[in-house]
């Protein structure tokens, strides 16, 4: 049976990034390395649109959430976090295991953050260092308006760092005019490669941060990363085989160009809205993300048999709900390697599985008004 990945991470690998990441592996340390890194970090400069520098660490995403925290601030400082959905609350925790004091903002799942509520934090505690937030809440399906978050916090001196780990790539994103001093990314969502790369831009006022920090720090050391970065090296062995994969992300991203990739990216979510609005589900998140569509689970029908069933019967693989919604909704991504057809299967798997299950709906009725949207702005772009 063929196999479909419509999961918000890992997401589906380019043929030719697979192929690339085939070839005989190279050393690390040799000129050859650095040609190839000294590309790769032009890539991610144009991929973040920023002329700061972008740090390439070997983990996940949530390592250079860690790297962020660990960089920027010392023991009992005061940091705001928004906490709307499972990695707003993985910055919380991240800052509670190093001493850092969080003040939480806790938002609805489902619900954008109001960027005045940062703002009268803000105002409120004036000893707060740090905003932490996220771009595009993969949990809920939000986006949050960081570029109005931007405009607030660059009136305080504290920093803004992003988790754009699901948005760079997916998302409009412009780091260096919204004024955000630390965006943290991965490499297993709009890049397209497989987990196992973690990015961080650090503007200049996040460096003067940096050199204040006291909070511990060893392999995620910004200034260590830098250091070696002006090399076009890394500070310890890299995950070769990824940063050649990486490169042919990049450049596959930019033959496309990045608006077009984001205009994409809008085109298949409102396609995939559409289809399950025509279906009578309901979608969860009220403000969102382009990246993903979660979508209600029906009274009567149970969410991980729905699952099962489209993953062994039809082949397509979507993710449930985490932590309170688990069983509740499906999450279904249009992120990094898609086309118009893979919206078209994700949608017609989800119309086999439900009706399978016993909901009553008109068979067909997602596809059509998926292919309506589809076919309309694809004509416009024409």
């Amino acid at each position: 049976m063929k196999k479909r990945l419509f999961t918000p991470g890992p997401t589906t690998v380019p043929e030719s990034v697979l192929l690339k990441m085939a070839e005989p592996i190279i050393h690390h340390r040799s000129a050859e390395y650095g040609e190839l890194f000294a590309q790769i970090n032009k890539g991610l400069k144009y991929l973040f649109q920023t002329e700061n520098d972008v740090l390439t660490f070997t983990s996940s995403g949530t390592g250079a959430m860690e790297a962020a925290v660990v960089n920027l601030l010392s023991p009992g400082d005061r940091a705001l976090v928004v906490r709307g959905g499972k990695f707003g609350e993985r910055w919380a925790e991240i800052c509670l295991a190093y001493g850092v004091q969080v003040e939480p903002l806790d938002v609805e799942w489902g619900y954008a953050v109001e960027p005045q509520q940062i703002a009268a934090k803000l105002q409120s505690i004036p000893e707060i260092k740090a905003v932490f937030t996220t771009h595009s809440e993969t949990s809920t399906g939000v986006i949050n308006d960081i570029e109005t978050i931007g405009q607030i916090v660059k009136q305080h001196p504290a920093l803004l760092v992003v988790d754009v780990i699901t948005s760079i790539g997916t998302h409009r994103f412009l780091p260096d005019q919204w004024h955000i001093d630390v965006a943290v990314a991965g490499s297993q969502k709009g890049l397209m490669l497989p987990p196992g790369l973690a990015f961080a831009s650090v503007s200049q006022k996040a460096w003067e941060a940096a050199e204040s920090s006291k909070l511990p720090k060893y392999y995620w050391s910004f200034s260590a990363a830098k250091k070696s970065l002006a090399k076009n090296q890394n500070p310890y062995t890299p995950a070769v085989s990824l940063l050649v994969g990486l490169k042919k992300s990049l450049e596959i991203i930019q033959e496309e160009g990045l608006e077009k990739v984001w205009a994409r990216h809008q085109r298949h979510a409102r396609a995939t809205r559409a289809a399950v609005r025509a279906m009578g589900l309901e979608l969860f998140a009220k403000n969102p993300s382009n990246i993903l569509t979660i979508v209600k689970i029906p009274e009567g029908i149970d969410g991980k048999l729905l699952l099962k069933t489209i993953g062994t019967k039809y082949g397509v693989t979507m993710a449930g709900g985490q932590a309170a919604l688990a069983g509740k909704v499906v999450r279904i991504s249009h992120m990094g390697y898609t086309d118009d057809f893979d919206i078209l299967t994700a949608v017609a798997a989800l119309e086999r599985g439900l009706k399978d299950l016993g909901w009553h709906f008109e068979l067909g009725s997602g596809v059509a008004a998926a292919q309506r949207v589809l076919t309309e702005e694809n004509g416009r772009e024409l």
